[in-house]
């Protein structure tokens, strides 16, 4: 059981995001209750990664059970088949599955939560979202809510071999309002240097981040464009398989600009290097979404301590994925595609990085790919 988790204290005062230890300490106490002890990487610095239980369903449609209703209760009605996922399953592209996690919440009343794919599932275009009994909203978990957790899972460009275990997605609790707003921002990068650009943006209540379409620091690459019709990721499996077999490398050829296709997916990077300090973390959350016919950042969840020890502590830059929607739409170098939010920490994390693929990053895709020239 979750008691099993080393005793830990959770800080009875103040506002802001748990650390790691603070996660184990709901754990201890029976607020996060699972049937397996975490595994020894599942505690990130400032998130709990979450499990796949044994079970799946392809279900007709993705669904919200709304006040009064359970998940369970509108499953009944939504199933079209169950998958065992003890020895792995394919989950096709274009499909919508639904997976019992294997933690649970008892939450109390001070504390809520909200979850986001972790990068390297947001990385391979699947989309997912976490869904709590009577919820009206995906990835949101209201303080004091006591229940099961379900996840929600759309293959968009690749199918997936997942199992009972697999871990896509990511929850944050947080105690009260810890996020900053403007004035708190301004003066945390003013101190912090956030972005290593001339001049941070604030706009609406976040540091806004644009997309590096010059190839200069990548020899000459812009990103990477998913082909179509591929072969299967095993989510578990890391560098096990060839770049050129899924991705297609775009290249500047003097151009500083991208022309999104329809319905495709693309691996981009933010022109700013971004720095998270230890005793905050961000997320990264839409710019506008009447700017522009595409969507960036499935995974939104940046670590504290990220881009802290790279360059100098200057820095490292963001992935953005990017999905472009139904027209064409040229992307050009500098333009605005999301913002960074960033929130307290209740107290530093007492680790940090915990072997991250993706810290100090560049352009990197996911895990599962060997490394590209």
């Amino acid at each position: 059981m979750a008691g099993a988790i080393p005793e830990a204290v959770l800080p009875q005062m103040g506002e802001g995001i748990l650390p790691g230890h603070a996660i184990e300490a709901l754990a201890g106490r029976g607020a996060i209750r699972t049937v397996r002890p975490f595994r020894a990487d599942q505690v990130q610095p400032a998130s709990l990664d979450l499990r796949l239980g044994a079970v799946a369903w392809r279900i007709r449609a993705s669904f919200l059970p709304g006040p009064g209703v359970s998940v369970a209760e509108r499953l009944e009605q939504l199933a079209l088949h169950q998958l065992d996922l003890s020895n792995g399953e394919v989950l096709e592209t274009g499909c919508v599955y639904l997976v019992e996690l294997q933690e649970a919440l008892a939450l109390s009343p001070d504390i809520a939560a909200s979850a986001n794919p972790k990068s390297s599932t947001g990385r391979l275009d699947v989309f997912t979202r976490v869904i709590a009994d009577r919820a009206r909203a995906f990835d949101v978990i209201p303080a004091g809510y006591d229940g099961p957790l379900y996840l929600e899972i759309s293959p968009r460009t690749f199918p997936i071999l997942v199992r009972e275990g697999s871990r896509l997605s990511q929850i944050r609790f947080r105690r009260g309002d810890a996020r900053l707003d403007e004035v708190a921002l301004g003066a945390l990068n003013r101190r912090e240097r956030l972005v290593d650009a001339s001049r941070a943006d604030v706009v609406g209540g976040g540091i806004a981040v644009s997309v590096d379409l010059s190839g200069d620091g990548f020899g000459g690459l812009l990103g990477f464009r998913a082909k179509r019709h591929t072969g299967l990721i095993d989510v578990d499996a890391r560098a096990a398989c060839d770049v050129e077999d899924y991705w297609e490398p775009l290249a500047t050829r003097g151009r500083r600009e991208l022309v999104l296709d329809p319905d495709a997916f693309y691996i981009l990077a933010s022109k700013e290097a971004v720095h998270v300090p230890p005793d905050h973390a961000a997320e990264m959350v839409p710019f506008d979404p009447l700017v522009g016919e595409f969507r960036v950042h499935y995974a939104g969840f940046f670590d504290p301590g990220f881009g802290h020890e790279a360059a100098g502590g200057r820095g490292a830059r963001a992935v953005l994925e990017v999905r472009s929607r139904e027209v064409p739409f040229i992307l050009e170098d500098g333009q605005i595609v999301g913002r960074l939010v960033y929130e307290r920490m209740l107290e530093s994390p007492r680790v940090l990085g915990l072997g991250s693929n993706y810290q100090a990053q560049g352009l990197k895709l996911s895990k599962h790919f060997r490394a590209w020239r």
